[in-house]
């Protein structure tokens, strides 16, 4: 960990005679609640809602204790899906005892949220478990294997479990999360961690701790970034332990300190208003590593992109959202491995730079030989040289202007087009002659072309638009002037794909959609017809509802249901442990996967082969429920059928041995589902261009690890419960090889597959002797390779 930060702490002793000691009249007793301070086992809680209507479930607390301004118990999200088992504290309103506000600060189960009907249970055994709505414990305190008789809550907050003997055998204090109240104390080795966002409770980069007899707050990266390093702390009373600084508490005058989402640590106090907060670390706001987001610049009049201090005209960054600068920027056009070619450098000014680097290169080389060795890099994606140092940056946070002569320079892509070579002034002016007369005749040409097919295709749209009319079954069919107003003339752009882009909208029922603008001939009219006439008519809570659409003219429009966490790929290529999906939710996000391409196979009048699974084309709503979308490449095959011949479609690493003889079966989306399914479970690509030669195949990486018997080395590592539910992984991992087998009569059909998560059927075979019947290394990059452009989906 890098601490380099000289603060002052001349501020401690002024803020603490300003800050004011909180009078109790602010607060309900808890009597008045009609809630015990503490519980005798055995006994049990179910987190079900109340009819009361009381401040408790305005607040969205269904409590089981109660002690002065603090009550414990179920803490759910306003909409009431994600429920915590917390402590919170209280700010009631004086005049009719109504809650204005409650803040958690302490909660046993941040990064495993338990839906409604979870239930807390103190076992006639001594045991204290927190169990899902499906009875799967998500929590429980380690005791030692001693026995656990009682529930107690002091009145400073603190959840306390004792044994017969009433000798206490755990408490909240000593596990803190991202708050400390008063009379608890912050020791070496414990760490304040603040939440991923403000709307979200699981872990997130900024942490706090005692290290070294000193304050530290930091940003977990590789290496931990440290913003703040005293020995001092406003609002906070420090403790001495044999002449060294050992541990602090939280001053009388406040009621509770927090590390927000934002890295800052406040002290929070009650005044007439509510709570109010007071910034502890005397640092300036560009301090802070993530203030504006990844690639921002942080200036005195807030934060912008890298194009604003540097010298080129050219723009390559945009801000993710213009009215929140704060959440940082994007490339225009993003950084790709395989064009590496066509990188170039966007150098910022002088003293410009990231306040911490990630490696250094090396400290002796030249500036031209830094930015050199950055561009054949691929996970570099900065360098910053300073006094002959060339350090590189796998991941760009934000920047601040520092007191040095460092040079940052930014790796962009550049277009395709090169720069044109600088040619002798005649050399010049008859090359433009030239081009122009060429370019002046191909236009004419293109005018004349587009006026005939204009004609044909007035034509040709009557008859499509007469023919979908006709047809049973159909969703709605909206005008363009009526998805122009859902989508508030599509000003809330989602993403883009292949043949289009994507808009938020709101039809006036109130239900929230999102609309696919396709723009293009041929190939997009073809995706768009086989999209509404697949799944126009069939609905499966898998498979994404295709609420309507819009053919008018030269529009093409597709309106879904909206999926509000957006695509698969996001989740589980994302390094950023914050987002890491844990294995509850990774193993429902297959088997719902699964599920939707059984009755895709089985279930319909008509055989329907999706052909293009990928991550990116499963998607998920606000609860993680995976559906199956985007249907423009898939096939129908009679019931009577067992196999048909196609044009090759798909996506190069997802597609099955078979596709080179054209002869395929609904055995290709089985494929596919296996390699999505190694790709959840050890998050990255199935091909990554990044990794060294040996490991860029995760097949080939699998077959390797699974002959070694090591297979627990692919588990994602950005997971922590995914390493510690591993043999869980490794146990799926061999149902994905059973569905990567080259002969596709030896892969397993959806419906098996779906028994065997359900665990009514074993794996059949031996990994050894079936996983991939052969298939070898070489076997998968010169499939991968023949695979022609045209054939393939790109991002939809």
């Amino acid at each position: 960990m890098i601490m380099n930060i000289n603060t002052s702490s001349a501020f401690v002793m002024v803020t603490l005679l300003i800050l004011l000691i909180i009078p109790s009249s602010f607060f309900i007793d808890a009597e008045i609640m009609d809630y015990p301070s503490f519980v005798n086992g055995p006994n049990s809680w179910r987190n079900t809602p109340s009819t009361s209507f009381s401040f408790w479930e305005s607040a969205g607390v269904r409590p089981i204790l109660a002690n002065g301004m603090f009550a414990c118990g179920f803490h759910c999200s306003l909409d009431g899906g994600d429920c915590l088992f917390s402590v919170s504290i209280f700010e009631i309103s004086s005049e009719d005892n109504s809650s204005s506000s409650t803040q958690v600060v302490w909660s046993a189960n941040r990064n495993n949220p338990v839906e409604m009907q979870a239930l807390l249970e103190l076992t006639s055994e001594g045991k204290l478990n927190l169990k899902d709505a499906n009875d799967t414990v998500v929590w429980s305190p380690s005791t030692s294997g001693k026995s656990i008789s009682r529930l107690n809550l002091t009145t400073e907050g603190n959840l306390v479990l004792f044994d017969e003997t009433n000798h206490m055998l755990w408490q909240s204090f000593d596990h803190p999360t991202d708050s400390l109240v008063r009379g608890q104390r912050l020791v070496s080795g414990q760490i304040l961690r603040a939440n991923v966002s403000s709307a979200g409770s699981s872990e997130g980069r900024y942490a706090f701790a005692v290290i070294d007899g000193k304050f530290v707050a930091y940003m977990d990266s590789d290496p931990s970034q440290s913003y703040y390093q005293s020995s001092s702390i406003l609002s906070a009373e420090p403790e001495f332990q044999n002449g060294k600084f050992g541990s602090f508490h939280v001053a009388d005058s406040a009621n509770f300190i927090q590390l927000g989402s934002d890295g800052h640590l406040k002290a929070y106090e009650l005044k007439e208003s509510g709570w109010e907060g007071t910034d502890l670390l005397p640092i300036d706001p560009c301090s802070y590593p993530f203030v504006c987001g990844n690639y921002g610049v942080c200036l005195e009049k807030g934060c912008s992109c890298p194009d604003s201090v540097s010298e080129n005209e050219a723009a390559f960054f945009r801000p993710i959202d213009f009215t929140t600068p704060n959440l940082g920027c994007s490339a225009m056009q993003p950084i790709s491995c395989e064009s590496s070619l066509l990188q170039s450098f966007l150098e910022l000014r002088s003293g410009y730079s990231q306040r911490v680097y990630t490696s250094l290169f090396s400290n002796t080389i030249a500036l031209k030989d830094c930015k050199e060795a950055c561009l054949k890099n691929c996970s570099c994606k900065a360098a910053t040289y300073t006094k002959g140092s060339c350090y590189f940056l796998s991941q760009v946070d934000s920047l601040k202007k520092t007191n040095s002569k460092d040079l940052t320079f930014i790796k962009v892509q550049n277009s395709t087009i090169s720069d044109r070579p600088h040619f002798p002034e005649r050399k010049k002016q008859n090359t433009s002659v030239i081009v122009g007369s060429t370019l002046g005749a191909i236009f004419g040409v293109f005018l004349i072309c587009t006026f005939i097919f204009l004609r044909f295709k007035k034509g040709f749209q009557e008859v499509e638009e007469d023919y979908l009319d006709n047809m049973l079954g159909m969703p709605t069919r909206f005008s363009y002037e009526e998805l122009k107003n859902v989508t508030k003339n599509f000003s809330n752009k989602l993403g883009e794909g292949g043949f289009g882009s994507i808009f938020q909208g709101t039809l006036p029922s109130g239900s929230e959609v999102a609309v696919k603008h396709l723009v293009g001939f041929g190939p997009v009219n073809k995706s768009f017809m086989t999209e509404v006439q697949t799944i126009g008519s069939i609905h499966h809570f898998n498979l994404v509802s295709l609420v309507g659409f819009c053919a008018q003219k030269f529009n093409r429009l597709l309106v879904y249901e909206y999926m509000a966490n957006g695509s698969l790929d996001r989740w589980i290529f994302n390094k950023n442990r914050d987002l890491a999906l844990s294995w509850k939710i990774r193993r429902k996000i297959i088997l719902d996967i699964a599920k939707g391409l059984a009755y895709l196979h089985e279930d319909c009048n008509q055989k329907i082969v999706h052909l293009d699974i990928k991550p990116e084309n499963i998607l998920l709503d606000e609860h993680f429920n995976a559906k199956v979308s985007d249907f423009g490449l898939s096939k129908l095959i009679g019931k009577d059928q067992s196999r048909v011949i196609t044009t090759m479609r798909g996506t190069p690493g997802y597609m099955a041995p078979e596709w080179l003889s054209s002869v395929i079966t609904e055995k290709v989306d089985v494929y596919s589902f296996g390699i999505v399914v190694l790709e959840i479970l050890c998050g990255r690509r199935n091909v990554d261009e990044c990794q060294l030669e040996e490991d860029r195949h995760l097949l080939g990486l699998f077959k390797r690890k699974q002959e070694e018997g090591q297979l627990m080395d692919l588990v994602d590592k950005c997971s922590d419960d995914m390493q510690s539910n591993a043999a869980e992984v490794v146990q799926m991992m061999k149902v994905a090889a059973w569905c990567v087998q080259i002969e596709h009569a030896r892969r397993p059909s959806m419906s098996i597959v779906v028994k065997l998560f359900e665990g009514s059927v074993d794996v059949a075979g031996n990994l050894n002797e079936d996983f991939q019947n052969g298939l070898t290394l070489e076997a998968m990059e010169t499939f991968a390779s023949i695979v022609l452009p045209s054939m393939l989906s790109g991002p939809r």
